[in-house]
């Protein structure tokens, strides 16, 4: 069999195995169950608010449970173990059946859900979340809620630190679901922090390590004694090699002499007349431009009149 189907035919298995007690101990306060497949065994530990009622006169309930574990689900060479629970307030299913059982006695369902979130949270617990859904006064269903405390919805924290509980009232009018959710005192949730006041913060905050400490850790390889230094170049080369290195980082200043001097000047003088005896030739070409554009339309305007007087 593949290993998803596996995990499917595990998970079915327990689901069944977990609606068989619930009927089974209702009335003894069932709180859950662990199951655990050994070399030995299947070994199964029960969580009830009352152990005796599970055990029975001289063990025959549990015998009787134990069969039925055998026979029906195929279970190898159960074993089953009690355990009570010690604060039952506490216990997310047991909670939920005390609550179920309220409805269905007659208690008004807003007075059952406060009183029973009261007492969840004066046993110590960080946050509690009770639903109840269906037809809860009337022939319409609907949902109501009540909240105490602090409680997580999604994430890790609402699968491994929220405590479940699921539970049925059966009414004239219909069925009323009921869902309870706890947080135990003891849960250590992601986002807690502390605040400690008159604490000198150099017990907490260890100094930085120096180099000193490095070394001694062994992370800075050392040369080895055997191994011998490289040989110290002349005192001479040094200071070559440091006069060189002044020179690239400080350029020399451009000193500018009087012979460059006269040169630019001249320079300068020679663009000047170049500049000025071409703006005489652009405005002598540009007036002879002007003359010809003139003359052909005095030519035009003359042929115009004598075409004129011949009509």
């Amino acid at each position: 069999m593949a290993d998803e189907l596996q995990f499917i035919e595990n998970g079915i298995q327990r689901t069944q195995i977990d609606e068989f007690f619930q009927e089974e101990l209702g009335r003894a306060g069932y709180g859950g169950m662990e199951i655990a497949k050994t070399p030995m065994g299947t070994q199964i530990v029960l969580k009830a608010e009352k152990p005796g009622m599970v055990i029975g006169k001289g063990g025959k309930n549990i015998r009787k449970i134990t069969t039925a574990l055998e026979s029906d689900f195929g279970l190898d060479d159960p074993q089953v173990d009690v355990q009570e629970v010690e604060q039952p307030d506490l216990n997310a299913r047991i909670v939920a059946d005390r609550l179920a059982n309220a409805l269905e006695r007659g208690w008004y369902f807003r007075k059952a859900g406060h009183t029973t979130i009261d007492r969840i949270m004066d046993a110590g617990a960080l946050g509690a979340e009770i639903v109840l859904s269906g037809k809860v006064t009337g022939a319409r269903s609907r949902v109501e809620k009540f909240n105490r405390g602090y409680i997580k919805h999604n994430g890790e924290p609402a699968e491994e630190i929220v405590d479940h509980g699921i539970g049925t009232a059966v009414m004239k009018l219909g069925t009323i679901g009921v869902q309870v959710k706890i947080i135990p005192p003891d849960a250590e949730l992601p986002d807690d922090f502390q605040i400690y006041e008159d604490i000198e913060v150099e017990d907490y905050v260890g100094e930085d390590d120096g180099v000193e400490d490095l070394l001694a850790e062994g992370d800075v390889d050392e040369p080895e004694a055997d191994e011998p230094a490289d040989e110290a170049e002349p005192a001479e080369d040094a200071e070559a090699v440091d006069e060189e290195v002044i020179e690239e980082e400080i350029p020399e200043e451009e000193v500018v002499s009087e012979d460059d001097e006269d040169i630019e000047e001249d320079l300068d003088d020679l663009d000047a007349a170049v500049e000025e005896e071409l703006d005489e030739e652009t405005e002598q070409e540009a007036e002879e431009l002007m003359d010809e554009m003139d003359a052909e339309a005095e030519a035009a305007d003359e042929d115009t009149e004598e075409e004129g007087d011949e009509q």
